[in-house]
């Protein structure tokens, strides 16, 4: 294993990544990395990282640092290649066949660095009917059926953002594939190719529930299941105040517990096995939550094992006492955010730098790894609302949409 010019902190201090810049899982991926204290380079384009967001406030690139490449200028490829001879892993999110045209694939780079674990992240995968299609999490996610178990029977799936395809189903999985497959190459020497699809990961979540639907604890539709909403005791309740608890009272001990905290229901005591009763259970317990404010319900939970908490927002969520004591979140740089994850006894973690500016690092990263082609590199350009890519047509066969080249086509 290489060694990392800058030292980090955290337990993958030492190990080298290269990030070919893009939008969504990748990112995310190589933050996650960053956050463990792997030094991350990230390999921007000029113009722009393509978020329609200021960088400064782009905390997927916080510990981070960016360097600026074209890789369709003629000595882009090998500029990238100069850093993947001297790196442990590489990241990358064009859709199949791109990084092959633009000279720097799994083939070119493994020429250089036979040890080097080669991550691919794409929503599709690398091969197969969709591959070379564009898309985006919610596309990814609907096809493999997880969207469809979200929401209410009566209304269209709900959307959950881009958390569960996205990171969860992508870049958690990448995560989970490059350190797996560096582990291989510290052992025998030889690194390989990480695919790493949405499609797959997003799947795989779901793992639970197939084996539940297989053996008929499961109905194959929203709001009829114990964790989807369907049981009256798990789910979400909306207070005096237009404010929402939710409740995750599943066990005997703790359905008895929040019934006898909300008060007046104890009739309901044996309604927690008879699904028969469960509309009745639902309608009353939504009639006591809303006699209440979400603060004074939560009040009356507090210090219970009634597995019931408040709804909070994004904002609220940082000054919960609970979190606040965790410092669950950090201020970094004037930006609220969540601090790094998990956590390590023995090698901490934090963030260490704001968000990597486009190509602000170029002189150190050529010097700390020796690649001295890095500074015939384009100089770095003042992009803070580049045009978000995904808004372009891409044309049929382009790079991924969701990444920062995705105009390299061959």
């Amino acid at each position: 294993m290489t060694t990392a010019g800058t030292p980090g902190q955290g337990p993958l201090a030492g190990v080298r990544v290269v990030e070919l810049a893009g939008i969504g899982p990748g990112p995310f991926a190589a933050m996650l990395l960053a956050d463990l204290g792997a030094d991350v380079v990230r390999v921007d384009r000029p113009g722009g990282p393509g978020l329609a967001i200021d960088p400064a406030y782009d905390v997927t690139n916080r510990n981070k640092r960016s360097v600026l490449v074209d890789l369709k200028s003629p000595g882009g490829p090998a500029q990238v290649l100069g850093l993947a001879a001297r790196a442990d892993i590489l990241v990358e999110g064009y859709r199949p066949g791109v990084a092959e045209r633009l000279g720097v694939g799994p083939a070119d780079c493994h020429a250089r660095n036979p040890r080097l674990v080669y991550g691919r992240m794409t929503g599709w995968g690398q091969e197969g009917p969709l591959a070379h299609r564009a898309g985006h999490d919610i596309a990814y996610i609907a096809l493999t059926g997880t969207l469809g178990m979200i929401g209410r029977p009566d209304e269209p799936p709900a959307v959950p953002a881009n958390l569960l395809g996205d990171y969860a189903g992508g870049a958690l999985y990448l995560v989970v594939g490059v350190l797996a497959a560096l582990h291989h190459a510290r052992t025998t020497g030889t690194g390989q190719v990480v695919d790493a699809a949405i499609v797959d990961g997003t799947a795989h979540l779901a793992a639970m529930i197939h084996g539940m639907l297989a053996a008929g604890g499961w109905q194959d539709r929203r709001a009829a299941n114990l964790l989807d909403g369907g049981c009256p005791y798990y789910g979400t309740y909306e207070t005096a105040d237009g404010r929402y608890m939710a409740v995750g009272a599943l066990e005997p001990q703790f359905y008895a517990d929040f019934l006898g905290l909300l008060g007046g229901l104890e009739d309901l005591a044996d309604a927690r096995k008879d699904w028969t009763r469960w509309d009745e259970l639902r309608e009353r317990v939504a009639a006591r939550f809303k006699s209440r404010t979400r603060d004074e319900w939560t009040a009356v939970f507090e210090g219970s094992d009634a597995c019931v908490a408040p709804v909070l927002s994004l904002e609220e969520a940082p000054h919960h006492p609970h979190l606040a004591a965790r410092a669950t979140f950090t201020d970094h740089g004037g930006i609220t955010q969540p601090a790094p994850a998990p956590r390590f006894s023995a090698t901490p973690t934090r963030v260490r730098t704001a968000p990597a500016q486009p190509g602000a690092h170029t002189t150190e990263v050529a010097h700390d790894w020796a690649v001295p082609p890095l500074l015939t590199a384009p100089e770095p350009t003042d992009a803070p609302h580049a045009e978000d890519p995904r808004k372009a047509r891409a044309p049929r066969n382009a790079g991924d949409p969701r990444n920062a080249h995705d105009k390299d086509t061959a």
